[in-house]
């Protein structure tokens, strides 16, 4: 069986956001849902000790929360619920990932985002600097989108700065396992020297790309439906927003290179492409952690 599939959950819209874009990936690449909701570990709180009726209560209110997303899911996906307890809930949601060797975890956008975008709440900003695994991030909305929906086609971001080799390679094991097509997408505007006019930034942006891509291209495993494509424009929101997106598709973008082995960090470059992503964004560690030493 696949590699399971951690969703953060809370009784909220972006609970309710990354549980259904959970859902999907479980369904795409046959793998097991893990539902998971993180309390606060109060119990070494020594000057306050918390009220064990108020404990009770809590703790009563979470496993119902948990049941209502378990129905939620019924049969859409083999699945498991999980009530853990930890500092703060990424904390809590990695541990359990690390646990159970997890694909990757899934969150929702913060309250008050627009419709179909990207919004980064407390929980997904502290994972985005923090996990050693891959993070999926839902869009606001995501919950509306039909639950039997298949995943689509899965777009790499790629270049040439360190970690590029594990972004191709988990983008490519996610198009394999989900049975879909691999896009992969360059940006023109990424890596250029500073100083030029227009016209040689043109021209450099664009071999600079298609190099890119005719590497990444030489990868692929025989088989597997791909295409490769150069998305321009003037800045990195204007080339991705004109990209062309389909509601259905995950894009995949690697940690900056500023980021701690093993460990995420999301770079200017993948913040600028959140801001104008229409569709979930998974973000891969820029190195990958031999197969056994998680725990």
């Amino acid at each position: 069986m696949s590699a399971p599939v951690v969703v953060g959950y809370t009784a909220t819209d972006a609970g309710e956001d990354a549980l259904a874009l959970g859902v999907r990936l479980a369904r795409a690449t046959g793998a097991p849902l893990e539902i998971a909701l993180v309390l606060p570990d109060d119990s070494r709180n020594a000057i306050t000790p918390p009220d064990a009726g108020y404990v009770r209560h809590v703790r009563e209110q979470a496993e119902s929360w948990l049941a209502g997303a378990a129905k939620t899911v019924a049969d859409a996906a083999h699945h498991r619920t999980h009530l853990r307890y930890a500092e703060s809930f990424a904390e809590g949601l990695v541990a359990l990932a690390d646990e159970l060797g997890a694909r990757c975890i899934v969150v929702g956008a913060a309250n008050g985002g627009i419709r179909g975008r990207h919004r980064l709440g407390s929980v997904a900003s502290e994972l985005l600097h923090s996990s050693d695994v891959p993070v999926a991030l839902a869009p606001e909305g995501s919950r509306f989108l039909d639950s039997a929906t298949a995943l689509t086609r899965v777009t790499a971001a790629v270049g040439t700065r360190p970690g590029a080799d594990v972004l191709l390679e988990e983008s490519i094991a996610l198009a394999v396992a989900a049975s879909v097509p691999l896009r992969l997408i360059s940006i023109e505007t990424i890596d250029l020297p500073a100083g030029l006019d227009t016209a040689a930034i043109r021209v450099a942006g664009t071999e600079h790309a298609e190099g890119v891509l005719t590497r990444a291209r030489a990868a692929l495993p025989e088989g597997l439906p791909a295409d490769a494509v150069v998305a321009r424009g003037d800045s990195i929101e204007d080339a991705v927003g004109g990209a062309g997106w389909d509601p259905a598709e995950i894009a995949v973008v690697g940690s900056s290179r500023l980021a701690q082995a093993r460990r995420l960090f999301l770079g200017s470059t993948a913040a600028k492409m959140l801001h104008e992503l229409p569709v979930p964004l998974l973000v891969v560690p820029r190195t990958r952690i031999p197969e056994g030493e998680r725990r």
